[in-house]
Parts: structure tokens; sequence; C-alpha cells
């Protein structure tokens, strides 16, 4: 009996380490794609062909697609959520006035008449050239294969599609607000992530995304008034001309000709996405290490103003973003009028141009930050929204707070612990596990995501110290670009860089609920000498630094390292005299020390001088001896 238990042990131990210490490996997707835009009906045709790399030890007998466009349906699952919800996107509404004279919130896409549903329908599926059963469920495309994929092997897909551009409600769509007429993402039958997890079939239902690495192929024909700007590079761009073309060069079409096919290769990317109007102007800016930078943006008087002022702060946010994460891989990025706001996307974004400067600039350096936090480093933004838009928030604070020059904040990211505090007293806070859809309301999404996941960086500066930090994104980038990083891997990556142990943080910060909480307790003379006494009232642990003003004018610091940790953090202010402590364990509510020095000496006692601890009641973090 001993022997079988003692086997059965050795067997499960042997199981759990060959899965933790299995290779990495991701999925491949190679798209050709050819669509022909009717912009009378704002109606598309199109052949797709994918090989697909099964770069898995799994055996598959099913794919499945995004059909995106088919959310801009009444009784949709988007549509369902905008009834239910208690605060739904203000975008996605409308306000209408029932017979009692009440105000009520009103779908819109419930009222979508069927010229202006979006959809997207799947004709002639193959694989390898023999038919394959497929079945439609909302926005998901199931296909039954033909045959199974083996591990490492590819197998070839091809398909017709027909699309009908919805009215804009949600990213995509035509005829947004500022009278762009096409905004093309999430258009076409993308290909769902399969990875270590499994299939991430998710509906398009609110907001984010997950999408398979490849390559992209791509021939748009549209009429020959149109510009068009998005992802990949133009291969023919001294025919197609609009602002494409080479210095000097100038572009005829044919007298016949009523549309252009345009031609792009978008390499190494995990979507694709365009727009297209009759009145964009678009310029082309030089940006660090030869990068092309495009801006599409409508031709009038107030919008131009406003672009060409942004164009040269871009390309100092882009240079900004190139030293504190790494280089930007490809040859060029687009900033694109277009869309409901501004949402990130393969080598470009679409973003609302008819704003204030200091608006068009805040929404274009956090679409450009995503490039980095989503476009090269592709985490899976349904599962750990805050991983994408946390860190993009992060580094674009930071970004904005340099272009301030000699009036930079000492603490850029104050106001985001505000927000997140006001989340924490509103008792509505879920845990950044939930799925990006599956929060009970937008606003405490939007905190949990951008701005709880910004704080994760900054108050991590706290934790290990901003040099760490640094130095952790720049090995996260090197380590994780054109991967799919996990919200383990960015800890893991922390603490190569440091040292420390932060499975404790990763846990409660993003797993929990759990706040922080500490106060000074107790401030008393102990024989010509002072005691200071402090209390953990949360249940998240915190490393502690304490700050001591005395009279006299002179100040020193105190660290109190965080026992599970087993970490020194370097000296934030090495020119103020810093103590090191005995270490605090969690279990232990309270902490003493003694200094030597009387209590008459002493004229202020802070906890967390930097404010980088996201303490949720600072009142009890101040002492002032009076």
């Amino acid at each position: 009996m001993r022997k079988i238990i003692l086997l059965s042990f050795l067997s499960l131990g042997f199981n759990s380490a060959f899965a933790q210490s299995a290779p990495y490996w991701q999925q491949h997707a190679d798209y050709k794609m050819e669509v022909s835009m009717d912009v009378k009906n704002y109606q598309y045709k199109g052949k797709q062909e994918l090989v697909y790399t099964n770069n898995s030890s799994d055996t598959l007998k099913k794919v499945f697609y995004h059909l995106y466009p088919n959310a801009f349906q009444p009784g949709s699952e988007m549509d369902a959520r905008l009834h239910f919800i208690k605060d739904p996107d203000g975008r996605m509404v409308n306000k209408v006035k029932q017979a009692d004279g009440k105000e009520v919130k009103q779908s819109r896409i419930e009222t979508l008449k069927p010229n202006e549903i979006g959809y997207l329908k799947i004709t002639n599926f193959k694989q390898d050239g023999v038919t394959a059963q497929t079945r439609v469920s909302g926005t998901i495309l199931e296909v039954t294969l033909a045959k199974p994929i083996l591990p490492n092997s590819k197998t070839t897909f091809t398909l017709d599609f027909d699309g009908q551009v919805p009215v804009q409600i949600r990213r995509s769509g035509r005829n947004n607000s500022e009278g762009v007429e096409l905004s093309m993402s999430q258009w076409y039958p993308k290909l769902a992530e399969f990875d270590f997890e499994g299939w991430h079939a998710d509906p398009y239902i609110a907001r984010e995304f997950h999408g398979v690495w490849g390559n992209f192929d791509v021939k748009i024909t549209i009429d020959k008034d149109y510009t068009i700007g998005g992802s990949g590079y133009l291969q023919d761009k001294n025919s197609i001309g609009h602002g494409y073309q080479d210095a000097g060069v100038t572009v005829t079409y044919p007298k016949k000709a009523k549309t252009l096919t345009w031609h792009f290769i978008a390499p190494n990317v995990h979507d694709f996405t365009w727009a297209a109007d009759k009145e964009y102007t678009h310029d082309i800016v030089k940006g660090p290490n030869d990068v092309d930078l495009h801006f599409f943006y409508k031709n009038n008087e107030k919008t131009t103003a406003n672009w060409k002022q942004l164009e040269p702060l871009m390309v100092k946010v882009m240079e900004y973003y190139n030293q504190r994460v790494g280089a930007y891989p490809y040859k060029q990025y687009s900033f694109i009028q277009g869309g409901d706001g501004g949402m990130e996307y393969a080598m470009c974004t679409l973003m609302l141009g008819n704003g204030t400067l200091e608006g068009i600039l805040g929404t274009a350096t956090h679409e450009l930050g995503h490039s980095w936090f989503q476009h090269i480093l592709a985490s899976n933004e349904s599962k750990h929204p805050w991983m994408d838009e946390g860190f993009t928030t992060y580094i674009e604070d930071s970004a904005l707070n340099e272009l301030k020059g000699d009036k930079k904040e000492v603490n850029p990211f104050a106001g985001n612990y505000k927000a997140y505090y006001s989340l924490v007293n509103s008792g509505k806070e879920q845990p950044q596990t939930t799925h990006g859809d599956r929060y009970d309301e937008n606003r405490p999404y939007s905190i949990s995501s951008y701005i709880k996941g910004s704080l994760f960086l900054s108050q991590l500066e706290y934790v290990i110290g901003k040099e760490n930090v640094d130095a952790t994104l720049k090995r996260y980038f090197n380590d994780f670009k054109f991967k799919h990083p996990t919200p383990n891997d960015i800890k893991r990556t922390a603490e190569r860089v440091s040292g420390a142990e932060l499975d404790w943080y990763l846990i409660d910060w993003t797993q929990t609920t759990n706040t922080i909480d500490y106060g000074i307790k107790d401030v008393a003379d102990n024989a010509g000498k002072t005691t200071i006494s402090l209390e953990r009232i949360g249940r998240m642990p915190m490393p502690i630094d304490l700050k001591v003003e005395y009279t006299d004018g002179t100040s020193e610091t105190f660290y109190i390292p965080l026992r599970m940790m087993n970490f020194v953090k370097p000296n934030p202010n090495p020119n103020e005299k810093r103590t090191v402590l005995e270490d605090w364990a969690w279990a232990q509510q309270n902490y003493s020390f003694t200094i030597d020095k009387n209590k008459t000496s002493i004229k202020k006692i802070t906890i967390d001088p930097s404010g980088l601890m996201a303490d949720v009641k600072q009142t009890n973090n101040v002492f002032e001896v009076k």
C-alpha cells in the first residue's frame, strides 16, 4: 500500500513538473484577403485564404472564427447587455422620453434597420480544398474540420464572406459622429486564439480582444476618391498616390478607372484594421528610428490646426516609449481620425479628432502606448484587461508628464490613486480576474482595468524601486515581445530583475479586492527616546517607508521590509539618511520601533511620503506632534 501511495505521489509530482516546464508555444495564422467595398450601400464581398500552423501538442478537430459585425443586430448579446447594465456606454444608447415624461436609455442597436445592421456571412468554407461543416452562433463561427489538424502541422482554410458595415455604434461602422465614412475594425472573419488554456472563442459583447500572431496580405478595392489608412505597408504607393507616393512622383489614373485596389502587407501582427474617407488629409512625419508616422484627418480648418500641432508631439512620445520600454519594431504607425473614441489596432489607431489639442494628444498618446502593451506584448485583453489598459495608462501618464518639461509633477499618478479610492469606497469593486465582459457595471470595469492596472506598476515603484521597475519593463518587452504574456510573466520578470518575491503582490492586488490600510497607532515617550507604533488594518501587506521630520528642519527615513518579500528596497532618496529596520511579518498586525530622539524634537511622521502606496485611508498615515 505504501508503494502504491508513493508511486501515485511521484506520478503526480512528475506530471505537475512536466506541465510547469513545458516549452512556450503559440499558434500562427497567415491571412490572404481580397475585398471589394460598395460605398453606396456599405456592403463588401471578400475571399480569404488562411494558412494555420498548429504549434500545440493538441490534435484540433474544430476551429472557431470571430464574426464581430454580427454584434450590431437587434437581439445580439451586445444589444442585450445594453438593456441590463446599469450604466450603459453613452455612445451606444439614445435618451428617449416615455409617455409619463420619464427619460430612459434605449439601445441604439435595438433600433437598427436591416440596411443599418452589421453582418458577416460565410460561405464555401473549405479545408485543404474539402468542404467543412460550419455553424454560426451569434458572433462565433464554429467549424468542424474535414480532417483533424495534428500537432506541429499546417492546414489551409478558404472561405468567401459577405459583410455589411453597421451604422457607427461602437468602434467599427460607417459615418461616425465626426463624419468619417468607413471605420473598418473587426471587419473580417478572424480566427480565434487557441493557447495553453484552450480556445478563446469569446462572443463580442462589450470590449476586449485576443488574436493569433501572423502575417496579413490584404487587397482592398474601393472607389478611387477614397483615401485609406490602416495596418500594414502599402505595396503600390506610387500607383495609388493619396499622399503615399514618393517625393516628386505624380500619380495619374486611367480615365475610365472608377476604383483602385490597395495592397497592404502587415507582418507579424494579430489584427488588421483600416479606415477610408474622401476628405482625409494625409501627412507623413519622420519619427524615431526612421519610422514613418502617418496622420489621416478630416480636411477642415479647426481639425487641421490641432493635428498639425499633434504631429511633432507624437514623435517625442514615440521616442519616450522607445527609451522607456523598447524600440517600436515596425517602420510605420498611423493616427487615423475615425471610430468612436480611441481604440488600438495593429500599427495604427482609430480616434476622434475634432476635440481640443489636449484631448487628442491624450488619446493619441494612450493609443500609441498600446502598440507596446497589446500589439507587441499581446496579453489576453478579455481575461486580463488591466495588463494592456493599465500598463498603457501608466506609460501614457509618464509620457504626458515628460512633455511638461520644467512643470513636471512629482507624482503624475496622483489622480489615478484618487479614482481607485473612489472605486473602493463605492463598494462595487470586483477582482481583476473578472472577465472584461462580466463586470456588473462599466465604471468599475474602467477603473479596475485602466486605473488599478496602472497602479500595479506605479505602486511597484514603491515596492521594489523605480530603477527596478524601469528595468522590469525593458526585460518584459525583450522577453515577451510578439508573444502572449500572462500576469505571472510580468510578476516573474519583476522578481528576476529585483530579486524580490512578489507572489503576494500579484495575488492580493489582482486576484482579490483586499485593500492596503496602515496607520500610525501611537507615538510615545520612552525614557528620552520615542517609540512609534504602527498597525496593519487592511488585509493586503506592504513594506513600509516612514519619514520623520524634526523641529530643527532635518529629517530621516525608516524602511520596514515585508518578511514575505525577502528583499530590501534600494533607498529611493540616497541623499536622505535611511535606517533599515527588522522586517514585518504579515500575521503580526502591530509593529513598534524606537528612535533615539525624544518626542518633543519630532514635528511630523508620515507613512509613505511618496504617495505611491495605495493606502485606502490616508488620515492615519500622518502624525503631527503638537
